[in-house]
């Protein structure tokens, strides 16, 4: 199944990942444009340029910013560990307002946990449980997505449906204001508790040739109360599309 997917973590640029190749073909790359819409006041909105190599073996996988280690794989069920990237970030020097210039950065990480997948004739359902290992949030978040795939030929849509829990630890860190902050700046202190926020994607994937493929993928995020009331952020929702091209070896 060659498609365009992010892997939970929708909020900004969650962690995220180009699909998985298809068993005729484990090894894919290509080049891929990721633009990711920022939630936070005077932000700037992202346009980054992304390698994209996905291999999936008997053991092993990889999904450009993502990898795992199977513990189950079957045609209906996959369990596996996995490693993330979380592209999630606030660079207070790329801001263009003088009070969010005041505010502590909030960096780049690596989640890690387990992904369970179940494939099924109505669909498949998506889920991950992953917290942060490099102890700059010390946050959990949990993503359950469904997905139901459309083939036409050498065209498939792949549109689907979920929601992601963000603990409150990873909320204040991304979305909280301190009070040594809020002294520095004037903006007010915010203390955010865990959430839900829903979302909508889809996936697009056009078959170029044997092992050529272009695809592009969207998902459209609406923000929690907790995000969308804190100081720092002005939107209510979040856009992140993907879109690039790939080879498959």
């Amino acid at each position: 199944m060659n498609q365009f997917k992010i892997s939970a973590l929708a909020l900004l640029l969650p962690i995220c990942g180009f699909a998985y190749a298809e068993e005729a073909h484990p090894l894919t790359v290509g080049a891929s444009v990721i633009y990711a819409q920022s939630p936070y006041k005077g932000g700037q909105d992202r346009y980054i340029p992304l390698p994209v190599i996905n291999y999936e073996g008997d053991r092993f996988w990889l999904r450009t910013l993502q990898g795992g280690y199977y513990l189950w794989k079957d045609q209906q069920d996959q369990l596996s560990l996995t490693l993330a990237g979380s592209a999630q970030r606030y660079d207070s020097s790329d801001n263009d307002l003088g009070a969010m210039k005041g505010l502590d950065k909030r960096r780049m990480t690596l989640m890690g946990g387990v992904e369970y997948r179940h494939i099924a004739d109505w669909g498949m359902v998506r889920t991950n449980l992953l917290g942060d290992v490099l102890d700059k949030s010390d946050g959990i978040v949990w993503d359950l997505t469904y997905l139901y795939r459309f083939d036409f030929g050498d065209f498939s849509v792949t549109p689907g449906i979920g929601a992601t829990w963000s603990s409150a630890n990873q909320n204040r860190y991304y979305y909280g204001v301190s009070g040594h902050e809020s002294a520095r700046t004037g903006i007010s202190r915010y203390r955010p508790d865990d959430s839900w926020s829903p979302y909508v994607e889809l996936s697009a994937n056009y078959r170029l040739g044997e092992r050529w493929n272009a695809g592009i993928y969207t998902r459209y995020t609406r923000l929690a109360d907790e995000v969308k009331d804190s100081p720092m952020v002005d939107n209510n929702s979040q856009l992140t599309v993907w879109t690039g091209i790939s080879y498959s070896f």
